[in-house]
């Protein structure tokens, strides 16, 4: 019987020794690895989308959260009606110039700037670049006094529907869609 307890205290102490000991780096590796595939874009229910291209020669780079549709009502709804919109999900979407550009008719410099809008129910849209890019919450953060530019842009309503939001660098400049929307601004 002595030495049944006596086996037990030797197991009990190799494995509280044992748990005691730091990591291996290779187990703190494989963590890392588990942490890192959690936080990938493609886990977050409204993933992280960058697209690239070049307008009237010039190279427009643009960054949004792209949320779906999921059976939910979009505009006036989930997207209210004159109220400044992050134009995607979470963190605010922003552009990023080399050069300088027109945008419907109205200089804006080279730089990095989150993009807004206001949608309509009926009417223009308001388009804005604001020179706060980096906002972590979106509109939360808005701030109007570092409106750059503010565009009247008029929105297209299609027939089909769009289930996750899209914003295209392509003709006529930046291209807009989500759900049944079409909002092509015009890049010079």
């Amino acid at each position: 019987m002595k030495k049944h307890y006596l086996g037990l205290i030797l197991v009990g102490s190799l494995t509280l020794t044992l748990a005691c000991q730091p990591k291996s780096e290779e187990s703190t590796a494989t963590e890392t690895q588990e942490q890192t595939a959690e936080e990938t874009p493609e886990k977050r229910p409204s993933p992280l989308v960058t697209k690239e291209g070049q307008v009237a020669g010039k190279t427009i780079k643009v960054q949004y959260g792209s949320p779906a549709v999921k059976g939910r009502t979009v505009w006036g709804d989930l997207v209210p009606y004159n109220v400044v919109w992050r134009t995607g999900a979470n963190e605010a979407s922003y552009i990023d110039l080399a050069q300088g550009i027109t945008v419907e008719g109205k200089a804006l410099a080279a730089g990095k700037y989150s993009i807004f809008t206001i949608p309509k129910e009926k009417g223009t849209w308001t388009v804005i670049f604001n020179s706060d890019w980096n906002l972590e919450h979106g509109h939360f953060q808005y701030n109007e006094k570092n409106d750059v530019l503010r565009v009247e842009v008029q929105p297209q309503w299609e027939e089909t529907s769009q289930e996750s939001l899209a914003i295209e660098v392509e003709s006529p400049g930046l291209v807009i869609r989500w759900e049944k929307l079409k909002l092509p601004i015009t890049i010079q």
